[in-house]
């Protein structure tokens, strides 16, 4: 194993220390228990959105806290859960008077304490659970679908919302009918290597891919072999849209997203790909985003995410927006 490291049992605290010294201007990084929330307080009555998750995904989700998106963010170890506390506390930091909403990707242990949390907390609150993952219906993580990088687009939407005075219950409402507009897919060349176990999570052969992976490593649909990037895009978006069924003239976002590992170079000819079948299918590409979002650590590969769009949800995807990791309008 190669990696930058000193020692796994302080990997976490340090890289949560460079991230809070590098984006001061942003974030807050607090310790005993682990949070992140924006440099700037919470605004008194706007609702505070957090969300949370095992680290190894940057920039998801601590590279999402600041103006726009999410007020508190909570990094668990590498690919393990955050803890309860980690949430109450988050909450109770933010918490300005007018709820707290939790986006939580379905994961069992995620969505079991994040559910303490919400149990605990002595204010109004609600949570939004993403599963945009079409490859499987369940897996060794979860029950039904997981929650992978359309979880990037729900904190994007609801956080505007949320920063133009939406309600606790609007903002839920907002945040379910993101998620149900939205379907993810993904691909992985390689494995990738948690720091404490120091090998990687499974074993891939040179000419293989796994279709359909979790963001975790977790298998998908199939082991295959390794195929041309137009055949693997047209696989991925095929069952997208199996799913999702997008009608022709549809505004859609088309998201393509790096596991950690895959070059820009890559993800853009994927666009390209995905652009040049959507056209065919006269789907409309209003926005795009392309990039590493929703990681896996160094694993090699790809997801593809489509939204479907309307006025609403234009509006606030277009709405100004100010994190360590997007950045628009302002």
């Amino acid at each position: 194993m190669k990696k930058f490291m000193n020692s796994a049992d302080d990997f976490l605290k340090e890289s949560l220390q460079g991230f809070g010294a590098a984006h001061q201007d942003i974030v807050n990084c607090h310790y005993d228990p682990n949070f992140i929330t924006r440099a700037t307080p919470t605004k008194e009555g706007k609702v505070a959105l957090i969300s949370g998750g095992g680290s190894g995904h940057e920039p998801m989700h601590g590279g999402l806290v600041g103006y726009g998106m999410l007020d508190a963010a909570c990094p668990g170890f590498v690919f393990s859960s955050p803890t309860p506390d980690q949430m109450l506390a988050a909450a109770e930091k933010v918490d300005s008077g007018a709820g707290v909403l939790f986006i939580v990707k379905n994961y069992s242990g995620d969505v079991m304490n994040f559910q303490m949390a919400a149990e605990m907390m002595q204010g109004p609150n609600e949570s939004v659970l993403t599963n945009d993952d079409v490859a499987v219906e369940d897996s060794s993580f979860t029950t039904g679908r997981r929650g992978v990088a359309a979880t990037v687009v729900v904190e994007k939407i609801v956080g505007s919302l949320a920063e133009h005075g939406g309600s606790l219950q609007e903002c839920k409402a907002l945040g379910d009918k993101v998620n149900k507009n939205s379907g993810s897919m993904g691909v992985a060349f390689s494995s990738c290597t948690v720091p404490a176990a120091g090998k990687p999570n499974f074993d891939i052969g040179d000419d293989e891919m796994e279709f359909g992976v979790g963001i975790h490593g977790e298998p998908g649909r199939r082991r295959d072999k390794m195929k041309s990037a137009q055949e693997i895009t047209n696989e991925l978006l095929e069952a997208i849209n199996e799913d999702l069924k997008p009608e022709a003239n549809e505004e859609i976002l088309l998201f393509v997203n790096g596991m950690g590992g895959t070059p820009l170079t890559e993800l853009y000819l994927i666009y390209d790909n995905a652009k040049n079948m959507l056209d065919k299918k006269n789907i409309k590409i209003s926005r795009s985003l392309v990039g590493n979002y929703c990681t896996s650590l160094e694993m090699q590969g790809a997801s593809i995410t489509l939204t479907k769009l309307d006025e609403e949800l234009l509006k606030h995807w277009d709405s100004s927006v100010h994190t360590a990791a997007m950045r628009w309008g302002v």
